[in-house]
């Protein structure tokens, strides 16, 4: 197998249309450049994972006691903090290392990503299965984005203006309707919160990625044709 190195690796350029997105880059900038100089990107992203597993955890708790919910709120500020400063924070002090960035970000996403819904399917706040089905969705789309990473050279980490932040919002604004009403009435009937928020994501993830695909099967089978048949 052939040994690909960093001068070999092209860093693919990141799509990220989120609503908050240009905001939250400056401030991201005006963050790294006041950190202090022992705090690495390596130390950011270990604190966002540590933060996720604790937002996991944070929704286990809430099975018993509602203040797990306002520190599943807590612990995705902290994610945020760690996992959106880590890469910015390595582009300011010029300390890129595009492969093995990019491979440990997403792993620890990925895990993180488990932590969180695993723990939303044991709080009581949201069914098992919808959160296994939530993760799966997840996933799915997450496999696709990158491999059109490799396929096409761009990394999109939002769709339709929502991208991880916008989530995490979305999220807490979530748990602290949850404080108040667990439950949803939809057409004469009561589910939990969750479930409904839950469902929603599912088919709209679901949704994206066969747009998705489509799209980017199409744009590769432009930009690949078949050679022209000998007359």
């Amino acid at each position: 197998m052939e040994n690909v190195t960093s001068s070999h690796f092209a860093d693919a350029p990141r799509v990220l249309t989120g609503v908050l997105a240009a905001a939250e880059k400056r401030c991201l900038v005006w963050m790294a450049k006041r950190m202090p100089a022992w705090v690495t990107a390596d130390h950011l992203t270990a604190l966002g994972a540590l933060a996720m597993v604790a937002a996991g955890l944070s929704y286990w708790l809430a099975r018993w006691h509602p203040v797990g919910l306002a520190l599943v709120i807590f612990w995705l500020a902290v994610n945020w903090f760690g996992d959106s400063l880590d890469g910015t924070l390595a582009r300011v002090r010029n300390h890129l290392r595009p492969r093995y960035g990019f491979y440990v970000d997403h792993v620890v996403d990925m895990i993180g990503q488990l932590c969180l819904v695993g723990g939303m399917g044991l709080s009581g706040y949201m069914h098992p299965m919808v959160a296994l089905g939530l993760i799966i969705v997840f996933f799915m789309l997450s496999i696709e984005a990158y491999l059109a990473t490799h396929a096409r050279g761009r990394f999109r980490m939002s769709f339709w203006g929502f991208g991880p932040t916008e989530l995490r919002v979305i999220i807490a604004i979530g748990n602290v309707r949850l404080l108040f009403k667990p439950t949803a009435t939809l057409f004469g009937h009561t589910f939990l919160l969750f479930d409904v928020g839950a469902v929603v994501a599912i088919v709209c993830m679901a949704a994206t990625l066969v747009v998705a695909i489509v799209r980017n099967t199409r744009a590769l089978y432009l930009e690949e044709p078949l050679p022209q048949r000998a007359a």
